[in-house]
């Protein structure tokens, strides 16, 4: 018997039930196209689709730590849509919107917060279709910035010849200190601490009046600084500095 193709106005579509046609009836031969459409997307014969909705991700996020100062942070992820709603979830369960929005790209977004509460946030995102996003952990760290109790300017003026008090030099929320710019006296000691650093020592580096200048940037544990700009200055008495026959 002669076999007689079947165009699509031949057969209505509910026309054709599993009933009317057995499993295992139809192959690649007996189908002139060799695909399918389903929602929208063509499948091979014999291959396969994910029909579903279509999510947003987030894969990274920059700054990761932030003052309670309204801050930018940029979302790098996949599948945004503009403009998508933004939250920042406090590890408390507390929600946040982002002040704005502003939508980039399919893989980038920017979202700006003002977050009064420090701690971790997971942050969450909504497309207009209502497919969302939150992250898996909490990406978002906000933190108050390390701040100095001991005033800019000068330590004070020293006798060049002697071992001089021990300076403390104080800040809140610092894990660590360092030199920055400048430098102290040789062969003074710095030494780095928690909440507060030291100088002590005695100085050889001048034999006349002089002043060092130096700046210190104090550390907290989320990584955030603070820099305080510090003197010492340095006298010597007729007969100390060797000047003088």
């Amino acid at each position: 018997m002669a076999q007689t193709k079947v165009t699509s106005p031949g057969i209505a579509d509910d026309a054709v039930t599993v009933a009317k046609i057995p499993n295992t009836s139809i192959t690649n031969a007996k189908l002139a196209n060799s695909a399918i459409t389903i929602n929208s997307s063509p499948v091979s014969l014999g291959g396969s689709v994910t029909v579903g909705e279509t999510k947003p991700t987030i894969t990274s996020i920059s700054p990761t730590v932030i003052t309670n100062a309204q801050t930018a942070v940029t979302l790098t992820g996949t599948n945004y849509v503009s403009v998508p709603q933004v939250q920042a979830i406090n590890s408390t369960g507390a929600i946040v919107n982002a002040d704005s929005i502003t939508y980039t790209s399919a893989t980038t977004i920017v979202a700006t917060f003002t977050l009064t509460t420090d701690g971790t946030y997971y942050l969450r995102v909504e497309n207009n279709d209502g497919n969302a996003v939150r992250s898996s952990t909490a990406l978002l760290t906000v933190s108050d910035n390390p701040v100095w109790v001991t005033a800019a300017g000068t330590l004070g003026t020293f006798a060049g010849a002697s071992a001089i008090a021990t300076q403390t030099l104080t800040c809140t929320d610092a894990t660590s200190f360092a030199i920055t710019s400048g430098a102290v006296a040789t062969p003074l000691t710095f030494t780095t601490g928690v909440g507060s650093c030291t100088i002590t020592g005695t100085q050889t580096q001048h034999t006349s009046a002089a002043t060092d200048n130096f700046t210190v940037t104090a550390t907290d544990a989320e990584g955030q600084t603070a820099a305080r700009a510090f003197s010492m200055s340095w006298s010597f008495t007729i007969g100390q500095g060797g000047q003088f026959n």
